[in-house]
């Protein structure tokens, strides 16, 4: 028999979670007064100041409502109607999103098999062979996520080497940065580091994830795609009305390294989680635990036994492999009472 009450806390995805209080605060704050819309007020006038100094002066930020409009809109700042995104397999853009790009941009994904996620020169040279030649979809942008899909994480020098390899050829380095701040949390690095720093282009910053309500960013690093932003943005129905408030909650993420804090948090959690059932029998991780998701390979039996009482998602039938993800709000005693039902669980699957 399991301990806990019926889901006591979500572990299926950090869109669960609760808004921090800090970004409450903030939205009540800008709740006063009449303020012009569509940007043109002081919160996101602060908002683009504290961008600037986090990821530098060249930097210019587009709120948005979510992180597959701030994609779809950053990509298509690079993109020509021939051209094609190469992205990994399990990239969000490809997986996730229901086809907006290819439907809205009207351009070719080429996916790259990867085993835990992350995509390398080496993947993405033999890709190239198609440049110039007529036809071929000409590759134009390579696109990463940091975290990945598979909660691992590019260090700097990594990212790096990918867009030294992709400007040298005429491509752009996109990344998908919904869950950025965990990776720079894990990584002890500035935001800077691992994207303006390191050559990225364009940018989406999710804040949703990391203890917002809903608020995401388009960062366009590359000064001179920005002209175009605008009008995308307004297109792909991604222009905040009363935008006051998607900017209060970004600048509360950026104050006092509030990210950093929920991230690191969040991240914590999930290797709380990774160490409580590291000596279990028929339990494995598919991946290194490197963010605030975890992937464990469990007996049939157990998860079936774990879903009856806990929100999460399986991540992989054929393997049983399923996805924890711990949030900013996830607590020690959450985790605890998770660990301690997983252990039962996996226990009585033993025993019978």
């Amino acid at each position: 028999m399991l301990t806990s009450t019926p889901f006591p806390k979500s572990f299926a995805s950090d869109n669960h979670a609760g808004v921090h209080p800090a970004v409450l605060a903030a939205v009540l704050e800008a709740n006063t007064g009449d303020a012009p819309a569509y940007g043109e007020d002081v919160w996101t006038a602060a908002m683009e100041d504290a961008f600037s100094t986090e990821f530098g002066p060249q930097a210019t930020v587009y709120p948005m409502f979510n992180g597959t409009g701030a994609n779809v809109v950053g990509l298509g700042l690079a993109l020509r109607p021939y051209d094609a995104v190469i992205c990994p397999v399990t990239a969000h853009i490809n997986t996730n999103e229901c086809g907006a790009a290819e439907r809205v941009l009207g351009v070719k994904l080429v996916t790259i098999p990867t085993d835990d996620g992350k995509i390398f020169v080496d993947d993405i040279r033999g890709l190239l062979s198609v440049l110039g030649d007529a036809h071929h979809s000409q590759p134009r942008v390579v696109s990463i996520s940091q975290v990945t899909e598979c909660g691992t994480c590019y260090t700097a020098d990594e990212v790096a080497e990918l867009a030294e390899f992709a400007h040298a050829r005429g491509l752009f380095l996109h990344m998908d940065g919904a869950r950025l701040a965990n990776a720079a949390a894990e990584l002890g690095c500035s935001l800077r580091s691992l994207t303006t720093d390191a050559g990225v282009d364009l940018l989406s910053f999710g804040g949703t994830k990391n203890g917002a309500m809903g608020a995401e960013a388009l960062v366009v690093l590359r000064p001179e795609l920005d002209a175009p932003t605008p009008f995308l943005r307004k297109q792909g129905m991604q222009l905040a009305s009363k935008m006051r408030f998607v900017s209060a909650q970004l600048t509360a993420l950026l104050t006092d390294d509030l990210w950093r804090e929920n991230a690191a948090h969040a991240n914590a959690m999930a290797h709380r989680l990774a160490e409580g059932i590291a000596d279990l029998p028929g339990v494995s991780l598919r991946y290194p635990v490197q963010s605030n998701a975890v992937f464990p390979a469990l007996p049939e039996k157990v998860i079936a036994e774990l879903q009856q009482r806990y929100l999460f998602h399986l991540w992989d039938a054929a393997e049983n492999v399923v996805r924890w993800v711990t949030a900013f709000d996830t607590g020690p005693e959450h985790v605890d009472a998770f660990v301690a039902d997983i252990r039962l669980a996996v226990q009585g699957a033993a025993g019978s």
